[in-house]
């Protein structure tokens, strides 16, 4: 037992595990919304875009999380203004943001002739540097993601089913998807600092993925998802602590792992072997 606990009487071990049980429950809440409607590779993007924001703000000494958090939302109000467009698909315009805000990020890295920026840490995270500061930060965030997705739970589901189901009960669809949109982007940016951009994606899509495997139904799903990623923050750090590896990549392996782990049980109980539950398949 003591190789359990052994990591968590140190102080700053206790205190990532905090932040990143913090960040598996905010993943979870987007998460599943994100893999329940084929949202993978709008994830992925969105993490990635930050570079830019985060690359300028390191360079002018402002917040990183700020310069993260403009650069995310100029991301996300580009992916919807793009998408209203019938001419091009949705990977189309996704795709070409995410290389463009990628090529921007590396090119205001290259013009600084001291390389100043931390791409280290931003792409890996630094979930054992966590400050005190930046964990009530990250509670907040999280209380805020799991209000949004509690209250807006039923508009988010009729609108992952069909958007005219949604407008004939008085919902705006295009509003739902930028809260959505929105929300995906809070849980992002919040995560970043502790995983990285790299890694955030990770925790994003794994748990909300191995939790789907168990269950159709969202806030099932949601909670099952924290759980699993609760499970992750805490079995990689003590997994890190005894083997000497960096944590952020740790936690994140152990998700993947878990879904791993997940998709061999579930088909040794001899459970469906279709795809994850679509959006048509969802009970409330």
């Amino acid at each position: 037992m003591d190789v359990l606990t052994e990591p968590f009487a140190v102080s700053f071990v206790s205190r990532a595990a905090l932040a990143g049980i913090l960040v598996a429950i905010g993943c979870a809440c987007a998460g599943t919304w994100v893999v329940l409607r084929g949202m993978a590779f709008l994830g992925d993007a969105m993490s990635h875009g930050m570079l830019p924001g985060v690359a300028t703000a390191s360079l002018l000494g402002a917040s990183l999380h700020l310069g993260a958090a403009v650069a995310a939302g100029a991301m996300a109000a580009g992916v919807s203004a793009l998408q209203r467009s019938r001419r091009l698909g949705n990977d189309t315009t996704i795709g070409l943001l995410f290389v463009g805000m990628l090529a921007l990020g590396v090119i205001i890295v290259s013009a600084s002739s001291s390389f100043a920026v931390d791409l280290t840490a931003f792409l890996f995270g630094d979930v054992l540097g966590v400050r005190s500061s930046e964990v009530l930060v990250l509670a907040a965030t999280t209380t805020v993601i799991v209000v949004v997705t509690v209250v807006g739970r039923r508009a988010f589901l009729l609108a992952a089913l069909d958007h005219r189901i949604a407008q004939t009960t008085g919902l705006r669809p295009r509003v739902t998807e930028g809260v959505l949109l929105a929300l995906l982007t809070l849980a992002i940016v919040s995560s970043f600092s502790v995983v990285g951009t790299l890694l955030v994606f990770g925790m994003l899509i794994a748990p909300p993925a191995a939790a789907l495997l168990w269950t159709s139904r969202v806030s099932s799903a949601m909670v099952l998802a924290a759980a699993f990623g609760c499970v992750a923050v805490l079995g990689g750090l003590v997994i890190s602590w005894h083997a000497a590896t960096a944590a952020g990549a740790t936690i994140t392996l152990t998700a993947v792992g878990i879904f791993a782990l997940s998709l061999g049980l579930s088909s040794l109980k001899r459970r469906p072997t279709s795809p994850l539950p679509t959006e048509r398949t969802l009970v409330s």
